[in-house]
């Protein structure tokens, strides 16, 4: 399944004095299985792109096409798009409203007409998924858990809907440092184990390296850079200049090598620094 996008533009509030032009002629396909992650400053248009992805928003110009079929034509039933294609907004628990969580979680699928075992067996899939165990959550009231715990029920209410895309809008944004690191995890799982293609909006670059296969940098409704990370992190100088930066371990790469020493390029993360760093020291 892919996604083509085709000479986008959105304008909000055309023909007002409020008029502004969100995106600009965006071109683009998203195969399956990629993990793409979206950067960009805020007004850089990302939420405004990920919003048309399934339908939320209509493009004033250009095309979204989503496993060949056209969404921007009035013929295709939205809803359709929408279980293929999930999307998970930033602080997606403020949407939680059920008494518990097994019936916040099974309230997509029932929508979808399934039958009651059909249901059971889609949330406890999901929460498996999200890593709650159903046993211990299912008659908890999600109100009750923790910031990180309510991310995972929100998010497993869109997994339980099985789309075959996961678009996640900043998705620890607000969370302390462990709620962070397990709704990473937990994505990541998604995208490694069940072959999902994830679609990651965020502003943290260390996140993205660590997760992305594939990092498309948008500025003023431009796509500027699209690349493997390692081409990307590469255009500092570029990145810089529209207010970004890359993760702080390429810095102290490039400075490394400055002074001589024979480390690639291509480390990213604190992971791979740490690894030859102690190499080097050995």
């Amino acid at each position: 399944m892919s996604i083509k996008i085709e000479k986008l533009t959105h304008v909000y509030m055309p023909g007002t004095p409020f008029e502004k032009k969100a995106l600009d002629d965006i071109n683009l396909e998203i195969v399956e299985g990629q993990f793409v992650a979206l950067i960009g400053h805020t007004g850089s248009g990302k939420s405004t792109l990920v919003q048309h992805l399934n339908g939320l928003l209509k493009p004033t110009s250009g095309s979204i096409i989503i496993d060949g079929s056209n969404i921007s034509v009035g013929k295709v039933k939205l809803s359709n798009v929408r279980k293929k294609v999930g999307l998970v907004f930033q602080y997606p628990e403020y949407q939680l409203f059920e008494e518990t969580v097994e019936k916040d979680i099974s309230f997509g699928p029932q929508k979808l007409g399934l039958d009651e075992a059909a249901v059971s067996e889609r949330v406890k899939r999901a929460m498996e998924i999200v890593g709650l165990d159903y046993e211990k959550y299912k008659d908890k009231s999600p109100f009750e858990l923790s910031g990180g715990q309510k991310r995972r029920v929100a998010i497993a209410g869109v997994v339980a809907m099985e789309p075959k895309v996961l678009i996640l809008d900043e998705p620890t944004a607000g969370l302390d440092p462990k709620g962070r690191d397990e709704i990473l995890h937990q994505i990541k799982n998604l995208h490694k184990e069940y072959g999902m293609t994830i679609i990651l909006v965020s502003h943290s670059m260390e996140d993205v390296a660590k997760l992305a296969d594939r990092i498309l940098v948008m500025h003023e409704g431009k796509v500027i850079l699209d690349g493997r990370p390692s081409e990307v992190f590469r255009e500092i100088e570029l990145l810089e200049s529209v207010g970004l930066a890359v993760p702080q371990v390429t810095y102290l790469i490039r400075e490394l090598r400055k002074k001589g020493f024979s480390i690639s390029e291509e480390i990213f993360t604190t992971e791979q620094a740490l690894d030859v760093l102690l190499k080097i020291l050995k």
